[in-house]
């Protein structure tokens, strides 16, 4: 595989777009060599979801679009991100006021961390902000038959 391979896609800031998001991402990676019924599919998705959530909920109508990025590094290191360009980055709430929503950031966290990898936030040259994943890079192996050959 390539040493660098990136991939983005530019969306309204409407909730159909998640969907879209989380479609454009599994099937990037699955064109990487991903299948998209693995764990690590499933995690990535999930985080997707709720960063594209958070890009169209959270900026109050601010941001017309929102950018999902895909890059994977030496088949290494897999990052997945969305910027938008509302001036203010996530902060948490108050026990209190998580109790129906606002959770989506401390999900994005732990599954990061369970992966063992780490969350980025920063701001663009634009005024935006880039919430970020990288995660550790790993394709599952091909599954072995009972005669001991790798399956296609």
């Amino acid at each position: 595989m390539a040493d660098h391979l990136e991939a983005s896609v530019t969306l309204p800031s409407d909730p159909a777009s998640v969907s879209a998001a989380r479609a454009y991402v599994v099937g990037t990676l699955a064109e990487w060599g991903l299948p998209a019924d693995t764990e690590v599919s499933d995690t990535v998705r999930l985080i997707i979801s709720e960063l594209a959530t958070n890009a169209v909920q959270h900026t109050f109508g601010q941001s017309p679009t929102f950018r999902v990025d895909v890059e994977l590094d030496r088949d290494e290191h897999l990052r997945v991100g969305v910027t938008d360009s509302h001036p203010r980055f996530p902060r948490r709430l108050p026990a209190a006021v998580q109790q129906d929503n606002g959770r989506g950031l401390a999900i994005i966290r732990w599954l990061t961390a369970e992966c063992g990898g780490r969350l980025r936030i920063r701001p663009t040259r634009e005024g935006g902000k880039t919430i970020s994943v990288e995660l550790p890079w790993a394709v599952p192996a091909q599954p072995v038959t009972a005669a001991g050959q790798q399956e296609p």
